[in-house]
């Protein structure tokens, strides 16, 4: 018998584990028409109807406790709305939302309509939604009223008329459905949809705009089995357990927050804790374990980056058994620093928009500062080099998903209606991610970055991770980014551009205590040759560093120096 032989995702899953519960194996059953909405949270509301689902804290304060009976009578409601509205299967319908309970009613009602839900952040402008809008062929918005979102929709909708409706959550707008006051003229019963309306495990469900740090954002589109790819997120890596309550610190418009937020945390039968805060406040949210009993939390690397200058032995976190970390690369000296400060290892993961969770350090790895932990039972992966060929232990090499028996639940279907973005990453068989790693003698994997992160300096390849996590070391560090700067001679030389703490002022005396500290501990091909002090670091709207902009910034700054010195050659040769 395994853990989860009580849970109605053994409907779905089937595990193997060992006598401590480790998982050794996963597969799936019964999904070709499996739909999140009926088949988990409707059939949770049958067995477990006052079970908490979600506690949620509004902006304001406002306390909200929902069950998995008001989930599943709420989404119905919803779903009888937004078909009142036109909506129906296959329409594709953009969600802001921000952390508004409303988004969790609204995309359980999409899934039981079979339309697709666009989660989208509402930080976005007007030329964001004009581009997305068109993109996607959007059928219809819902928005939150909190913030500017309804007024850059208005002005996006002058160059799209495809919206069948604009539905606002929160107040009253010309133009705009109102999704609350006109909510309740609707039954809390919808029959699931039959014969040439019913909806299969590989029709879309979700898309996501990706987070464009390469290119225009791409649309990796999900099937309605996708789902059931997170429950190894939720169950074996976050470690949530029935009755559990789970934190993840993710906004609603991108792919991380259905990875901490919904699928896999209630699969688990567990509760989610939502903040809906508008800005955030490390110990703000220090209070909330503190008072709601959280016992796991996942964040990015960034906020453990703030999490570790803080005075934590203030708080009563000894209800925290779990705490995880995904989006990018975390610094293993903050590893260590969480756990000298809390007694907690931070739990390591790795997926994508266009995936699940594909490698973690999940329950009963052994951690390994720094690494990511080992590829998950139902993702076949591999290190592959530029040729095609695949990798020796300790080479580095591109992440890779073999495909050639099926896609696994949780990767994407492809990229929208693009297909030559998806045969450019998925050919051969395989998956290409684009990330670089190398796998050690044990199946371990160690992120070395972007494919287009690599830094090509005097024939060597040089990744940043090494080169940031040893500047992360030293305690007047909050962040910094490794990126390649252009140069005649090597190519490309290293520069590190650094956050310090507020405490500290950068000076040329600190930049040299930086070098030497580096020089003690990194090979000399590693060295960075410029070293900038900046107030922040560009990030895309899901928290992960924008690389590339700092990369251009530099190839900016380089190219102009080069004008200037070559208007001095030729003033000189003039003189001359």
């Amino acid at each position: 018998m395994s853990s989860i032989d009580n849970l109605i995702a053994s409907r779905y899953i089937e595990v193997e584990e060992d006598s401590e519960g480790v998982l050794q194996n996963l597969s799936y059953k019964n999904d070709e028409d499996f739909n999140f909405a009926y088949d988990i949270v409707d059939e949770l509301a049958k067995k477990c109807p006052k079970k908490l689902a979600m506690i949620h804290v509004s902006n304001r304060g406002k306390l909200r406790r929902f069950t998995f009976s008001d989930m599943s009578r709420y989404s119905s409601k919803v779903a009888n709305y937004l078909s009142f509205l036109g909506i129906k299967k296959g329409d594709r319908v953009m969600l802001v939302l921000k952390r508004n309970y409303q988004f969790w009613f609204a995309i359980l009602a999409l899934h039981k309509i079979g339309a697709i839900a666009i989660p989208t952040s509402e930080m976005l402008l007007k030329s964001d939604f004009e581009y997305r809008f068109k993109k996607a062929r959007v059928d219809a918005v819902i928005c939150t009223a909190v913030g500017n979102s309804s007024n850059e929709i208005d002005k996006a909708v002058k160059k799209y008329n495809g919206l069948k409706a604009k539905i606002l959550v929160g107040s009253n707008k010309k133009g705009w459905r109102l999704f609350n006051k006109e909510l309740k003229y609707f039954s809390d019963v919808y029959k699931r949809p039959v014969e040439e309306n019913a909806i299969h495990g590989d029709d879309p469900s979700v898309m996501f705009f990706t987070s464009g740090t390469t290119s225009y954002p791409k649309i990796a589109c999900h099937d309605f089995r996708y789902p059931l790819g997170h429950f190894v997120t939720a169950y074996y890596w976050h470690q949530v357990r029935p009755g559990s309550v789970h934190l993840a610190i993710a906004d609603t418009g991108w792919a991380k927050a259905l990875w901490g937020k919904i699928y896999g945390q209630w699969m688990s039968e567990a509760t989610i804790f939502t903040d809906d805060f508008d800005n955030f406040d490390a110990k703000e949210i220090l209070k909330m374990i503190e008072t709601y009993k959280i016992s796991s939390f996942c964040a990015p690397p960034t906020v453990y980056r703030v999490l570790v200058h803080l005075k934590l032995d203030g708080y009563d976190l000894s209800s925290l058994k779990s705490v995880t970390t995904a989006g990018e690369a975390l610094n293993s000296e903050v590893l260590e620093k969480f756990r000298n400060k809390t007694g907690l290892t931070i739990h390591e993961g790795f997926g994508q928009s266009e995936s699940t969770l594909m490698i973690g350090n999940i329950k009963g790895t052994e951690i390994r500062p720094g690494s990511m932990g080992k590829a998950l039972p139902h993702y076949d992966l591999a290190i592959m080099r530029n040729d095609g060929t695949f990798a020796d232990p300790g080479e580095v090499g591109e992440i890779v998903v073999n495909t050639k028996n099926g896609k696994p639940n949780g990767l994407f279907l492809g990229y929208l209606e693009d297909e030559e973005k998806t045969n450019s990453v998925w050919y051969d068989g395989y998956y290409h991610t684009g990330d670089t790693a190398y796998i050690d003698e044990d199946g371990y994997f160690w992120y070395c970055g972007r494919a287009d992160d690599v830094i090509k300096s005097s024939g060597y390849r040089i990744g940043p991770y090494e080169i940031e996590n040893e500047i992360m070391k030293l305690p007047y560090v909050r962040e910094c980014a490794v990126t390649p700067v252009p140069d005649p001679i090597r190519g490309q030389t290293i520069k590190a551009s650094i956050v310090l703490i507020d405490s500290v002022d950068g000076s040329d005396k600190l930049k040299n205590d930086i070098m030497k500290s580096l020089k003690a501990n990194i090979a000399s091909y590693k060295w960075p040759k410029v070293l900038e002090f900046t107030k922040e670091l560009p990030k895309t709207i899901s928290g992960k560093i924008r690389r590339k902009e700092i990369r251009l910034d530099s190839a900016r700054e380089a190219e102009k120096k080069a004008e200037e010195v070559a208007d001095e050659e030729k003033n000189e040769d003039a003189e001359k």
